[in-house]
């Protein structure tokens, strides 16, 4: 939906970043990311203005105290005298605005300005500018960030990466939230599985006259024109919570959902597997791709985790199996050593799913889905809380739309993922015995009688082919005949 212009005016913006030696990603983007808060904070000033101007009323400024604070009063200073005023003046009066509960300061707390030069300074407030956000529609202000995100291609120190949107967008559409549900991601990362939630509900709840399609086929437009005022309050302020132990990722989850029209997310610093979060099930919907690798301080552990384990994915999943309410969703993205490991936690974790809730689908995806951050193997597991398991249905992903090396090259952008979500939705109907197909289902009893594994491996029947060889004597003769051409070739050069 981004024109080629604003995405030339994004990828010129990396590309001052990175030549002013901001060379890691996450550091760039926060950068980025701060400025852009600074532009919005005074457009949304002048918006304010004239509505209350409109209105006769009075008008306090957040910017009363220090006028020379706003964006339009100091983006124009010499390139030095910029670079001193905002990094000495304008940032810590945003780290006090608007109090400690405030989003602002949630947003602005423990951060540090690190631009070193007056110059990016200038040249990346032109480039913002430029891309004249305030007056782009919400679709582009959020496509815009989702594509300044995209360029996030380094996994985090504990094995947070960036979760692809084609494949966050099939989790979503597997789980189906409505209007009215509560949905969690307690490792939110950037907010891709937030954004996209709120999206698909005002998609759903959007007359079809109005969705657009853009020329790479993507629909956009989703007003939400069914929805009553009370449910878009509703979906805008009580809908959805995010949560991450990382103070940038929080920012920039914070401006990520900002930028799609959601202005006071609820979003907030804690560790969710610590004691100092607490594991009420308040949730319907819950979707998360946690981090895969490291583990956590026995005694910083919740006392409400049954499983005795430190393995961070092994704790995740029972807290979002805590924090869902009775028949609440989940869709996790887990390391394929979840799904067959024979330790006691392993185990222990998928008697939970099998034997306190409904495992409605196991999805084996392919190595390459989350190239270039990690090469591992990974599943997707969807379950339903408190109803009990007859069957679960396995599906054998074999391609997401992208080539699966590290370049990650463009094909469809679909692979199975259409396949996937009609067939998940006609599982019920379906006769799904052949155990050859890409997918089928599994009854509980023989999942138990394979000590609870969920590799699809275990249950999927190989059909192999009979391949005839030539015999060996044909083979020798085609070899020396090849040799012979090449050593005659050989002669005939003149050197």
């Amino acid at each position: 939906m981004l024109d080629s212009d604003l995405k030339s005016k994004i990828n010129q913006l990396w590309d001052k970043f990175w030549s002013s030696g901001i060379s890691n990603p996450l550091q760039a983007i926060e950068q980025m990311s701060y400025l852009m808060f600074m532009k919005r904070l005074d457009d949304d000033e002048i918006s304010r203005e004239k509505n209350v101007q409109l209105k006769g009323e009075e008008y306090e400024s957040i910017f009363k105290d220090c006028p020379d604070c706003r964006w339009s009063n100091w983006n124009n200073m010499a390139a030095d005298e910029m670079l001193e005023h905002v990094r000495d003046k304008v940032f810590p009066f945003l780290r006090e605005l608007g109090g400690s509960n405030s989003l602002y300061s949630r947003y602005m707390k423990d951060a540090v300005f690190a631009i070193p030069t007056g110059t990016l300074l200038t040249e990346a407030t032109k480039i913002i500018d430029d891309m004249h956000i305030k007056d782009r529609n919400m679709d582009t202000k959020g496509d815009l960030y989702e594509y300044l995100l995209s360029e996030l291609k380094t996994s985090g120190k504990n094995g947070q990466f960036r979760t692809p949107r084609h494949i966050i967008q099939m989790m979503v559409e597997l789980l189906n939230p409505k209007i009215g549900e509560t949905v969690c991601d307690p490792a939110c990362g950037t907010a891709g599985f937030l954004v996209n939630s709120y999206q698909h509900i005002l998609k759903s709840n959007t007359s079809p006259e109005l969705i657009k399609i853009d020329d790479e086929g993507i629909e956009y437009n989703f007003k939400g024109d069914r929805l009553s005022p009370e449910e878009f309050k509703f979906l805008k302020s009580e809908t959805l919570y995010g949560y991450d132990f990382d103070q940038t990722m929080v920012r920039i989850s914070l401006m990520n959902l900002m930028m799609h029209g959601i202005n006071n997310p609820y979003i907030d610093q804690l560790n969710t597997l610590s004691v100092r979060y607490n594991q009420e099930p308040k949730y319907d919907i819950v979707l998360a791709n946690p981090p895969f690798k490291g583990s956590i301080n026995k005694e910083e552990l919740s006392d409400d985790f049954s499983i005795n384990t430190t393995k961070t994915e092994i704790l995740f999943l029972e807290l979002m199996f805590n924090i869902l309410t009775i028949g609440g969703r989940c869709a996790v993205i887990v390391p394929q050593g979840v799904l067959f490991g024979n330790s006691r936690a392993h185990k222990s974790i998928r008697m939970k799913l099998l034997e306190e809730c409904r495992l409605d689908a196991v999805i084996s995806m392919p190595s390459g889905v989350f190239k270039p951050y990690a090469g591992v193997s990974t599943g997707i597991l969807i379950f339903t809380k408190g109803e009990p398991t007859e069957k679960v249905w396995f599906y054998d992903m074999e391609a997401d739309g992208y080539s699966l090396d590290d370049k990650r090259t463009f094909i469809d952008g679909k692979g199975d993922i259409p396949d996937i979500i009609r067939k998940f939705n006609k599982k019920d109907t379906e006769d799904l015995e052949d155990r050859k197909a890409k997918c089928f289902v599994v009854p509980l009893d023989e999942i138990k009688e394979n000590d609870y594994s969920l590799s699809i491996s275990n249950y999927k029947e190989i059909e192999y082919e009979e391949i005839e060889y030539e015999p060996p004597e044909v083979i020798k003769k085609k070899i020396l005949e090849l040799e012979e051409k090449i050593i005659n070739g050989l002669n005939e050069l003149e050197l």
